[in-house]
């Protein structure tokens, strides 16, 4: 479970930043990609990374703002000259089917794929399976504004086989399968064998929030509670606060708020301004940092792993 940031920048792309785009990766869970936003040029980000878009089967798109959507259309054709065969889901604020379904009819593109698109009326889970749960809520921007919670369902734990192997001898399946879900089984000479005392403890579930373009607001707080990685835009330095506010943005300062309130264990900043070079850059991130340590800035084509907590690679990671 990984993120892949093919664009980390604001309103429009510059020679170090494209605008946003992020893939979480999920081959090692379900073996499938979501990609959260698709800024223009994001299909030219897509053939200098690993990602592989017949893989990317969900796209929430956080709002209707050309630096976050215009790469659309481009994607979903090129997802079909790539032989993507099954089908894919956008979900998105109201109007987003209206953007792409236009896009692709004026432009008689013919996807060999089915597209669904969901467009989001109200807050909630939007989408749910044995393995995750989505949920969306609003957020504080110009026009309507979504941020995403990903929660990874609580797995099992595992078996001790060798343990049991070791005391009571070779088990059939049937009866290991009866023990891995913590039942009591009894044994041919009459032993009871209680199940949940050979069973890991559960593995927790990760959490991750992709917030949108938004202003401080109790909404993103609470999609990023407890949140194992939050990536929150930064737009701008905290002396232009008055201008994030103006156009409805956050500051490095703000998302630095956001993490510590809501407990978030990593913040990661992106949606920077074109305004700011490598100095610029290194000064938003020590100014976050002053408030939130555990701060990283994305940058385009790099990869953040979301690694469980007490993971030993937790301590040398950074972009």
């Amino acid at each position: 479970m990984e993120l892949t940031f093919l664009g980390t920048g604001a309103g429009m792309p510059s020679a170090r930043r494209n605008v946003s785009s992020i893939v979480l990766d999920l081959q090692a869970e379900c073996g499938l990609s979501w990609m959260f936003d698709c800024g223009e040029g994001t299909q030219h980000q897509l053939l200098k990374s690993h990602v592989k878009p017949g893989r990317i089967d969900r796209l929430f798109v956080t709002h209707l703002h050309g630096d976050h959507l215009f790469g659309i259309p481009g994607f979903l054709s090129s997802r079909s000259h790539l032989g993507g065969e099954t089908p894919l889901t956008v979900y998105g604020p109201v109007g987003v089917e209206t953007f792409v379904r236009t896009a692709l009819g004026v432009s008689d593109s013919h996807l060999g794929y089915e597209l669904r698109i969901v467009e989001l009326s109200q807050e909630g889970v939007v989408f749910e399976n044995d393995r995750f749960v989505v949920e969306a809520r609003r957020l504080a921007h110009r026009i309507e504004s979504f941020g995403y919670r990903i929660v990874e369902r609580d797995t099992p734990g595992a078996l001790q086989a060798e343990r049991l192997r070791a005391a009571f001898g070779p088990l059939t399946g049937p009866l290991m399968g009866k023990l891995k879900r913590g039942e009591t089984i009894v044994l041919a000479d009459g032993t009871e064998v209680n199940g949940a005392l050979f069973v890991d403890p559960p593995r927790k579930g990760r959490v991750v929030a992709v917030l949108g373009d938004t202003s401080p607001c109790p909404n993103a707080a609470l999609l990023a509670k407890g949140a194992d990685l939050l990536v929150h835009e930064a737009t701008f330095l905290a002396e232009l606060r008055d201008n994030a506010l103006r156009f409805g943005h956050s500051t490095s300062v703000d998302a630095a708020r956001t993490a510590f309130s809501a407990g978030a264990k990593q913040l990661l900043l992106t949606h920077i301004s074109s305004r700011y070079a490598e100095e610029g850059e290194a000064a938003m991130l020590a100014e976050a940092r002053t408030l939130f340590a555990e701060t990283h800035l994305a940058k385009d084509l790099t990869t953040w792993p979301i690694l469980r907590e007490n993971d030993p690679r937790m301590d040398n990671r950074d972009i």
